[in-house]
C-alpha cells in the first residue's frame, strides 16, 4: 500500500517539477553554452528525491502548494544538480557516466562544466528570493540552504571525503561525513516544506529528525548499491568506493544491511510519533521510506 502510495505520488507531482524546471532554467541565463550544459545536466533525469519531499512534506501537513511554493521548492533541485556536476569533475571523482549519460564535463569540458555548476548553485538562491513567498520565508529557506549547502554542510561533507580518501575512519566520523555530503540537503528539503507551511518549531524539529533519518539511511543505501548493483542498474559506475569510507567497508555488507534497517525503524518510531503528538497521517512521509529495499 505504501509503495503504491508513494508510486502515486511520484505519478502527480514529478511533471510538476520536471515541467517547471524545464520551462524556467534558460529564462535567467544570457549564455547559449551555459544554459545548454546547465540544462544537459538538470534535465539528464533522476529521481527528483529532495524536492518531492518536500511536496510530500508541505502535503502531510495540508498546505494547499502554490506556484510560489513550487518555485521554491525546485530550486533545490538546482542546488543539487550542481553537487553533482562538480563531484563528478576530474578534480573530484572523474566519473564519467550520470544518470546513464556522459557527465558534463565529458560532453561540454571541465571549464564549462565548473561554470555550469556555479550557474544552477547561484539560481538556486535567485528562485527562493524572486517569488511571493513571505520574507521570513523567503529569508528563512535562504539561511537554511546556505548552511545546508556551505562549508558547514555539504561542502563540509565532500571536503572530508577527499581529506580522508585512502584512510581508514570510524563509524561515528563516518556518520559525520554522510551528515553533510548527503543528509544536510535532504534535511533542508523536509524543513523547507515545514517552513514554507508554517508549521510550529516542535513539529518542524520531529520532521528534522525523520529527515536526518532519512538521509543516513540514502547513503547507506547508496553504499551498499555501489556493491551489489549493476553500473546499468544505476546509470553511474560501481565499485567505486573500494579505497573510500563507506559502511560495507567499514562494517561489511551484512552489517551495513542491518544498521540501514535500524535507522529506518527508528524513522518510522519519529512518524508515529508525529501521528500521536499532532493527529497528523504521516503515510505519505512513511512512503518514501519504501525506497530501501532491504530483502
Amino acid at each position: 500500500m505504501l509503495e503504491q502510495m508513494l508510486n502515486n505520488f511520484e505519478q502527480e507531482n514529478l511533471p510538476k517539477i520536471n515541467n517547471y524546471l524545464k520551462s524556467n532554467l534558460k529564462k535567467d541565463i544570457n549564455q547559449t553554452t551555459l544554459a545548454d550544459s546547465m540544462y544537459y545536466s538538470l534535465m539528464a533525469g533522476g529521481k527528483r528525491l529532495r524536492p518531492l519531499l518536500t511536496l510530500a512534506t508541505m502535503t502531510t501537513l495540508n498546505h494547499s502548494i502554490n506556484e510560489d511554493d513550487l518555485r521554491a521548492t525546485c530550486a533545490i533541485e538546482l542546488l543539487h544538480t550542481y553537487s553533482l556536476i562538480h563531484d563528478d569533475l576530474p578534480a573530484m571523482d572523474n566519473d564519467d557516466l550520470r544518470r546513464g549519460m556522459p557527465t558534463n564535463h565529458v560532453k561540454f569540458g571541465a571549464g564549462m562544466a565548473t561554470l555550469a555548476g556555479d550557474g544552477l548553485l547561484s539560481l538556486a538562491f535567485q528562485w527562493i528570493s524572486d517569488n511571493n513567498l513571505s520574507s521570513d520565508i523567503r529569508s528563512q529557506l535562504t539561511l537554511m540552504l546556505s548552511k545546508a549547502s556551505g562549508p558547514s554542510g555539504m561542502v563540509a561533507g565532500q571536503a572530508s571525503d577527499i581529506e580522508f580518501e585512502n584512510k581508514t575512519i570510524n563509524l561515528e566520523s563516518l556518520k559525520k561525513l554522510h551528515r553533510g555530503k548527503t543528509g544536510a540537503l535532504i534535511h533542508y528539503a523536509v524543513s523547507a516544506g515545514a517552513v514554507m507551511s508554517d508549521s510550529n518549531k516542535n513539529l518542524q524539529n520531529l520532521l528534522s529528525i525523520y529527515a536526518d533519518d532519512y538521509g543516513l539511511a540514502f547513503q547507506i543505501y547508496d553504499d551498499i548499491l555501489d556493491v551489489v548493483a549493476t553500473s546499468k542498474q544505476l546509470g553511474k559506475p560501481v565499485h567505486q568506493d573500494d579505497k573510500k569510507n563507506t559502511y560495507p567497508n567499514l562494517i561489511g555488507l551484512k552489517n551495513s544491511y542491518a544498521e540501514l534497517e535500524k535507522v529506518l525503524d527508528h524513522s518510522h518510531k519519529i512518524l508515529n510519533q508525529i501521528e500521536e503528538n499532532y493527529g497528523i497521517d504521516t503515510d505519505l512521509l512513511a512512503a518514501f521510506l519504501t525506497y530501501f529495499k532491504i530483502s
